[in-house]
């Protein structure tokens, strides 16, 4: 039941929901005492689940030291520890850290940090970001000109400089095998042929989520793909950053996603898992040599007034520490496997459903009318928000978007916390398959 008394608040439109009470581990209660399995991790943040006491203990320990520290007055224990340990985990040579509050930052970031290297190496024609249709990469607008998903850039056209984009590999929707190499190098050459209509010495990166978030929809890249960007990338001079914002931190079954391929890229944007929704925290992980050429040349442009908060650095390190005491990243592995198989078992039973994807605990499955034609559903029927609202009031939370760039089709991620177990895995399924029972009955009633 919505809450219906009067709020200031507003973000995207007038939907109102329960007054949140209480949330531990994967389960949250409203006010009348309702409760709900955390199914997408909030928007795929809580990777370690909610009220972890590790967590909240090293909080309240900090806030007796300090809440805010300004990085021009004071280095901080809390922000040196977790850069330590970010850059233990991140590939070798890529021991930079600057910390941000959110994904939108760390995107920005990035193209901001790339941007600035090229200028320090005397290479200022350089300025193209190419990245892919679909796609998300923030809500700032810098980020917005890499995103391609129409519905959320379109208004603001006029506004940025939408950079050059290139297909993301959607081997299912056009009918081509992704686990055939040809696939892979298929789409991934697409990225070459882009950087040579631009002209290579005016492309400065490529940006591109290892596993596709709420745009794709859990997308896995094809066979060989991710390999050969790299190769691409490297043969032209061209930076090669990986959002890792919805896929790092554990979630697909390796602490970066880019870790299932070998794949090393030149910058990394992360957030949303890193600070696991105790604080707002994302962090820009970059090579030295970029990091020293830009500090060369009179230094690093850029910055945000929460940079390196000791409080959210703080928390940001705790969970760290849950994520390795917990074994969290292998239980995404582990327990991705029973849900993948639970979510193919109701591809199985329902003709709607046409593809399940992703990895670890990363994971979606796409609605169409037709498997054969892979056609989607009518775009009016808005399946994407009325499954999430049957779901949301058997007291399953999931999260969806628009597969075909915003317009049409539906996808639904089922992303829920590192820590969920064999039982959860079970109670999500079964919430699933009456909540696509009870949508496929609506939709077949007439008008």
């Amino acid at each position: 039941m919505s809450n219906a008394t009067k709020s200031h608040l507003f973000y995207q439109s007038r939907l109102r929901r329960p007054v949140l009470e209480q949330a531990k581990g994967v389960y949250m209660w409203d006010k009348s005492g309702k409760r709900y399995l955390d199914g997408s991790s909030g928007a795929m943040v809580c990777n370690i689940g909610h009220s972890n006491k590790h967590v909240l203990a090293a909080m309240r320990a900090q806030m007796e030291k300090s809440t805010f520290g300004y990085r021009l007055h004071f280095e901080t224990e809390p922000a040196e520890k977790l850069a330590e340990m970010t850059a233990k985990l991140a590939p070798k040579g890529m021991e930079k850290v600057f910390f941000v509050s959110g994904g939108s930052e760390a995107v920005e970031s990035a193209i901001k940090l790339a941007r600035q290297n090229a200028v320090a190496k005397g290479e200022s024609q350089r300025w193209k970001v190419i990245s892919r249709h679909p796609s998300y990469h923030g809500g700032t607008l810098g980020a917005l000109a890499l995103t391609g998903y129409a519905p959320l850039t379109a208004p603001f056209d006029p506004m940025i400089r939408p950079m050059p984009k290139i297909s993301a590999p959607r081997a299912y929707q056009d009918g081509l095998d992704p686990e055939a190499e040809a696939t892979g190098l298929h789409y991934a050459n697409m990225l070459e042929e882009k950087i040579l209509q631009e002209g290579p010495q005016t492309v400065l990166a490529f940006i591109v989520e290892p596993v596709g978030g709420a745009s794709t929809g859990a997308l896995v890249p094809p066979v060989g793909y991710m390999k050969r960007i790299r190769e691409i990338c490297t043969k032209h001079g061209v930076l090669l950053i990986h959002d890792e914002v919805m896929s790092g931190g554990g979630r697909t079954g390796k602490f970066f996603a880019a870790e299932h391929w070998d794949v090393e890229p030149d910058i990394i944007a992360i957030s949303k898992g890193f600070g696991a929704g105790y604080a707002p925290l994302g962090a820009m992980i970059a090579r030295d040599e970029i990091v020293e050429n830009v500090l060369n040349d009179g230094g690093f442009l850029h910055g945000f007034t929460y940079a390196g908060n000791p409080l959210a650095c703080a928390a940001g390190f705790a969970v760290l520490e849950e994520i390795e005491r917990q074994n969290m990243v292998e239980n995404a592995d582990k327990i991705g496997d029973q849900l993948r198989q639970g979510l193919k078992s109701l591809q199985q039973k329902y003709e709607v459903i046409g593809d399940v994807r992703g990895k670890g605990l990363l994971l979606a499955f796409e609605f169409v009318a037709d498997r054969h034609s892979r056609e989607p559903l009518p775009k009016d029927l808005n399946a994407y928000n009325a499954l999430v609202d049957i779901a949301y009031d058997k007291g399953l939370i999931i999260y969806s978007r628009r597969t075909r760039g915003g317009y049409e089709g539906d996808h639904f991620l089922v992303c829920p916390p590192m820590i969920t177990t064999s039982e959860q895995v079970s109670e999500i399924i079964e919430k699933l398959d009456q909540s696509i029972a009870e949508f496929q009955n609506m939709i077949s009633k007439p008008a």
